[in-house]
C-alpha cells in the first residue's frame, strides 16, 4: 500500500510542475504595472488638498443652508458642490475659478504638458489668494 501511494505521487508531481509554471506566468502577466505620474501630479495633489481644507473650513464656520434633494439621495458632496453652496449663502470666497484651473492642470498633466500645467497651477494659486 505504501509503495503504491509513492508511485501515484511520483506520477502526479511532474504534471503539477507545468501547471504551476502556467499559473505563475498568468499571474505575472495580469499583475498591475506601475503608471508614471505626470510632470506636476504632486503639486496638483498638494494644491487640491489645500483647496479642500479651505472649503471645509469655510463650510464649517458659516450658517447652514437648506438640504438639497441630491443630499437626501445619499450622494457624497464634492468640493465643487460645497463651494457652490457657500456661494449661494453669500459666504466664503469663490472657488469656481480655482477648481476650474485645477481641472485644466490635471488635463495638461495627463497630456504631459508641464508648461500648461504650471500655468494652470499659477492661476489656481493666484485665485486662492484673492
Amino acid at each position: 500500500m505504501i509503495e503504491s501511494s509513492r508511485l501515484r505521487i511520483a506520477r502526479i508531481a511532474p504534471m503539477a510542475c507545468p501547471f504551476s509554471f502556467l499559473m505563475l506566468m498568468t499571474m505575472t502577466v495580469l499583475a498591475p504595472t506601475p503608471v508614471n505620474a505626470g510632470p506636476c501630479s504632486a503639486e496638483i495633489d498638494s494644491l487640491q488638498a489645500a483647496v479642500d481644507a479651505r472649503i471645509d473650513t469655510t463650510a464649517g464656520v458659516g450658517r447652514t443652508g437648506r438640504e438639497s434633494t441630491a443630499a437626501t439621495a445619499h450622494r457624497q458632496p464634492t468640493p465643487g458642490s460645497i463651494a457652490r453652496a457657500e456661494e449661494n449663502l453669500g459666504e466664503g470666497v469663490s472657488y469656481e475659478q480655482v477648481l476650474a484651473a485645477l481641472t485644466q492642470a490635471r488635463a495638461a498633466d495627463q497630456a504631459g504638458d508641464a508648461t500648461s500645467c504650471e500655468r494652470a497651477l499659477g492661476v489656481a494659486r493666484s485665485a486662492m489668494e484673492r
